[in-house]
């Protein structure tokens, strides 16, 4: 079973929701894989979950360093968990029929991939394996599951 969750983006940026769901994942003792076609895009997400305090900082690598079998989150251009992780987040906005494999995957998409993700909903639909939940961001920047 996999269970599917929708971030539609609204308010913040998608390195912010990255940090902010990397933090979550971290603080369960899970390993994270993020994904992003574009190098450039990993950077910038590398360096958001780096730059917080000593104490609040998310150790990261991407999957071109040395060791990316030992990093807590991975940032890759596919959804090949090496360093084992059980949950995977897309943060490019596109989906990747890996991530099924996996026991949790995160697509974050923006209003340009709207309808993209609208057709992987109904894509998922009846499929016994996959679990669908939905979150948006109200305008105090509060995540809600809903509908």
């Amino acid at each position: 079973m996999t269970r599917v969750d929708f971030y539609q983006l609204s308010r913040d940026p998608v390195e912010r929701v990255v940090a902010m769901l990397a933090r979550k994942v971290a603080e369960l003792g899970e390993c994270l894989l993020v994904v992003s076609a574009d190098v450039e895009h990993r950077k910038i997400l590398s360096r958001e979950m780096w730059r917080s305090g000593a104490e609040e900082f998310l150790a990261n690598g991407d999957v071109t360093q040395p060791g990316p079998d030992r990093q807590p989150i991975l940032l890759s251009d596919s959804a090949g968990a090496l360093n084992a992780a059980k949950i995977v987040i897309m943060a490019d906005g596109k989906w990747r029929d890996e991530a099924l494999q996996f026991e949790r995957a995160l697509l974050l998409f923006g209003p340009d991939e709207t309808e993209a993700a609208r057709n992987l909903w109904r894509e998922l639909d009846g499929n016994d394996q996959v679990q669908r939940e939905i979150h948006k961001q109200d305008e105090r920047g509060k995540w809600r599951a809903g509908a």
